[in-house]
């Protein structure tokens, strides 16, 4: 049985049919890009996922449990993580305080004011952040961080629930070329290791085809095509959508600028 199986989901608003039937699967361990031009679905879909949006149509089931109808902390607690496009952590705490609020949250704790979260788990978020490199961090203050350190707490903070499934919308975006694939090697080891699935969104295709295990491509709310990323590299249709945006899915060259 598979990790994640989405059937014929659709969504509307007003007269525009955004999501429109699409229907895909998820393993554990697996890597799948949900690409596709602007105005394809792709937020839509991942949001629908996350519990974000309703659907109006379809069924989303993880581990054979339906999500439709649930609210996003809940299935967070049924084992969803999820990382932004833009990161969200507590700019004025450290890394480790960071990750603890995360555990407690994990695990139902209501944090108190006067006992300092920090005293919280201290050994496990440290071997958190050593997954993500940032132990030698951990007592900085996220706020003075680079931003492609702050995308590692983040994942740390989306690793703190044990999830069973990660969504990552546009895990690199606003990161340098070397960042952006260094991040995605990073996760891409992690979720093999513990076996999670991974969905997410990407508009850098040097990422997606270099990490991808299996992509789909939607294109106004209709899934177009599915399958690894060299089949995808060379599917008439894909290519056909693409065409005039800018995009392109010619290998790069040595030396070429990512």
């Amino acid at each position: 049985m598979s990790l994640l199986a989405v059937k014929e989901l659709g969504k509307s608003f007003g007269g525009n049919r955004a999501v429109d039937g699409v229907s895909f699967t998820l393993a554990a361990g697996e890597l799948l890009a949900l690409i596709g031009p602007n105005g394809a679905g792709k937020s839509t879909t991942f949001n629908m996922v996350n519990g974000q949006l309703k659907a109006d149509s379809g069924s989303i089931r993880l581990d054979g449990q339906e999500l439709i109808g649930r609210a996003p902390r809940e299935i967070w607690r049924l084992g969803v993580g999820r990382t932004f496009q833009i990161a969200e952590t507590f700019g004025s705490m450290t890394v480790l305080d960071n990750v603890q609020m995360a555990l407690l949250s994990a695990d139902r704790h209501i944090f108190s004011f006067w006992r300092r979260a920090r005293d919280y788990r201290r050994d496990d978020a440290l071997a958190l952040l050593g997954q993500v490199g940032m132990a030698t961090q951990a007592e900085r203050p996220c706020s003075v961080l680079a931003y492609g350190d702050i995308k590692r707490v983040e994942l740390a903070i989306a690793l703190a629930n044990r999830p069973k499934l990660l969504l990552m919308d546009e895990p690199t975006a606003g990161m340098a070329p070397k960042e952006r694939n260094d991040l995605m090697a990073l996760t891409k080891d992690l979720v093999k290791q513990q076996q999670i699935g991974v969905l997410f969104t990407e508009h850098s295709m040097d990422v997606v085809f270099a990490h991808a295990d299996r992509m789909i491509v939607l294109a106004r709310g209709r899934l177009i095509a599915e399958g690894r990323p060299q089949e995808i590299r060379e599917h008439p249709k894909v290519q056909e959508v693409y065409f005039g945006t800018g995009k392109t899915f010619e290998k790069p060259t040595a030396g070429a600028a990512a």
